[in-house]
């Protein structure tokens, strides 16, 4: 890939997960590819008082176990350290930001993007603090991270805030699931093909299933998911903008603006729930204890950080359907939840079975046509299929086609690598605007808030099991099943 354009990439919360994980991790690889102009700096900010020294240490222990033997060189690693500046930074000090703005005096010309790994409660400040230091130019963009609000009030007023000093086209709210291979090649299939379009459609489709499953609990981060759940942390985002690649109608183009019209088109045609449905077509679950990777976990209620009464959901499963004239009648079943069975996110489209079979029905089964897009943990695109099984009989079996994504197996772009390159050339295809997101969010709130007056607890389920079993009930009473139970 080409180079990008000169840039300082400053990181608020610069010693978090996020950054270590998964922000330092795509830059190292973006520096090896080349794709990295010499002039490009990241100026990581934090609370804590640590030397430059000490801060590279830290992010070096913990990025280094993000990135794969067979990716990492010490002497790519130590050039690229070099572009690494620490600062420390309390987000309520009008002083800190007028010390960073003479820190960065003289780059005016360049790229600045301001990354905010924050709670989205210090988003608002934040950008009036960059303001009133003059450090937002008009070269300047914000990247902020999910979940933005905590419902649809919420995220208005940090958006009028954050608009206040960035306009829409340097705001770049990232769902990093948008940025992953699959998904992209997911797009790439529908709108570069022309086989299956006339495919995409009720009278085809049977049933599409979306599953964003995790195997791992809350991580540390007990006191921020109680206040937080599955529904504001990964449906109002990640399923969501799932959903709209796989129903929006072809854009005109690949223009930002023109991609995400359709996806918000998709939003504004689902249909909306209200208490009655939410009982009939939504499931909230909490894990117990129990066995997860040959070992022992506790009960969602037994983390660090989690009342005892909680009645926080780690699992969410509903069916949702799309009032238009395309995905008339065709269920989307969505599902996630935390330690589950196993990690896995998936998108499933079902086909519909043959309306005449003419082989015997003893030797062909039901039909197992259906395209299998995974996210995780490894990115594919499987077509499965019927064919003859090799002999005299007419006796056929399920195959499938598994398309190779990556070539002559050069490694993928994590999802990151690719979102953050797009900031840097301000793209803005893959992030969400406002408008979606408001609507995404007045979407959840029927659900939402259903659950918060419902006196009825989440229904438990066993960690390391697929969920509640009225999860398994949504589907099946419709006549069909989520495909890990095959």
């Amino acid at each position: 890939m080409n180079a990008v354009n000169p840039f300082d990439l400053v990181i608020f919360g610069g010693t978090g997960d996020l950054t270590a994980r998964k922000l330092i991790p795509a830059l190292y690889h973006r520096h090896c590819a080349g794709q990295l102009p010499e002039q490009a700096r990241i100026i990581t900010l934090g609370r804590r008082d640590l030397s430059r020294d000490d801060y590279l240490a830290s992010i070096s222990e913990k990025s280094h176990a993000q990135i794969s033997e067979k990716y990492f060189d010490a002497e790519q690693w130590q050039a690229f350290s070099s572009r690494i500046e620490y600062r420390k930074l309390d987000a309520n000090s009008d002083d800190d930001f007028n010390n960073l703005a003479d820190y960065l005096q003289g780059t005016q010309d360049r790229i600045r993007i301001f990354y905010l790994s924050t709670s989205p409660d210090l988003f608002a400040g934040i950008c009036q603090r960059l303001a009133r230091s003059d450090l937002a130019h008009e070269n300047s963009r914000v990247v902020l991270e999910k979940p933005l609000g905590r419902d649809l009030e919420s995220a208005d007023a940090i958006n009028a805030c954050v608009e206040s000093v960035f306009d829409e086209k340097r705001i770049y709210r990232i769902d990093h699931y948008l940025g992953k291979e699959a998904v992209q090649n997911l797009m790439a299939l529908r709108f570069g093909n022309s086989i299956f379009e006339p495919l995409w459609s009720h009278g085809k489709i049977r049933d599409v299933q979306i599953t964003l499953a995790e195997d791992i609990g809350v991580e540390g981060r007990g006191e921020f998911y109680d206040a937080t759940g599955t529904l504001r942390d990964m449906l109002q985002n990640h399923l969501m903008q799932l959903l709209c690649i796989v129903a929006m109608e072809p854009p005109i183009s690949m223009d930002a603006d023109n991609v995400r019209d359709e996806k918000l088109k998709v939003i504004r045609s689902l249909e909306a729930f209200t208490p009655e449905t939410v009982k009939v077509n939504a499931v909230r679950g909490q894990y117990q204890a129990g066995i997860v990777n040959d070992e022992k976990v506790p009960a969602y209620r037994d983390e660090p950080g989690i009342s005892e009464d909680s009645c926080t959901e780690t699992f969410i499963a509903l069916k949702a359907r799309i009032n238009n004239w395309r995905w008339s009648g065709v269920p989307f079943y969505l599902r996630t939840g935390k330690r589950m069975h196993e990690q896995v996110s998936e998108v499933v489209i079902n086909f519909y079975s043959l309306p005449h079979a003419i082989y015997p029905a003893s030797e062909q089964g039901e039909s197992v046509n259906r395209l299998d897009i995974r996210l995780q943990p490894q990115e594919s695109v499987e077509l499965h299929l019927m064919a003859k099984q090799a002999g005299d009989e007419n006796v056929l079996k399920p195959v499938k086609l598994d398309l190779d994504l990556t070539g002559s197996g050069e490694r993928h772009l994590d999802a990151y690598e690719r979102l953050l390159m797009d900031v840097v050339r301000g793209n803005q295809t893959l992030f969400v605007r406002r408008d979606e997101l408001n609507a995404a969010w007045e979407w959840v709130e029927p659900i939402m808030k259903t659950w918060e007056t419902s006196e009825k607890p989440p229904q438990f389920y066993p960690a390391g099991t697929p969920g509640p079993h009225a999860a398994r009930d949504l589907i099946v009473r419709d006549g069909r099943h989520w495909i890990d139970d095959d």
